[in-house]
């Protein structure tokens, strides 16, 4: 079956809540309906700076990644963030993954962007096999702040 990746459009939403709804669940959160709502628009609004992209496998998307578009002070040209990644786990195994971190990768290139980065858990091993291929990780340990959990949410983000 063709692989292809491409940005998600309005028409998409039915795809992409099945998807995210996959998503939410394996991250063990809950969201309001609302969130879901306001994520959705943010990602198909051409001023934001959220984007998605869409993995599609057989004609049927498969995956996405929710990027960031940044500015950061130690560079000239923008950085892209990779908020989310999910493969739904009916296409795991068949380099979805792969295939949009590779299409991130060209687009930051085409973009003229300085760098593509994300994060994972500790122990999330099969995310970490893949991720290891493009990049060590480095020295950098997060700290948040959180203000209460996120309207709807059943824990902190």
């Amino acid at each position: 079956m063709a692989l292809s990746i491409r940005a998600a459009t309005a028409g998409d939403e039915t795809h992409w809540r099945r998807l995210w709804a996959g998503y939410v669940a394996f991250s063990g959160t809950e969201l309001a309906e609302d969130i879901i709502s306001l994520t959705w628009s943010r990602l198909i609004d051409p001023a934001a700076p959220l984007f998605a992209r869409l993995a599609i496998l057989g004609g049927e998307p498969v995956g996405f990644a929710i990027c960031q578009e940044q500015l950061a002070t130690f560079f000239r040209r923008p950085i892209c963030y990779i908020e989310d990644l999910y493969v739904d786990p009916s296409a795991r195994g068949r380099g979805v993954a792969r295939a949009m971190i590779d299409d991130l990768i060209a687009l930051c290139r085409t973009s003229d962007w300085d760098r593509l980065y994300w994060y994972t858990e500790r122990d999330n091993a099969a995310a970490r096999r893949l991720y290891d291929r493009y990049s060590a990780t480095d020295d950098h340990v997060r700290y948040k702040v959180n203000f209460g959990a996120p309207a709807g949410s059943g824990k902190s983000a």
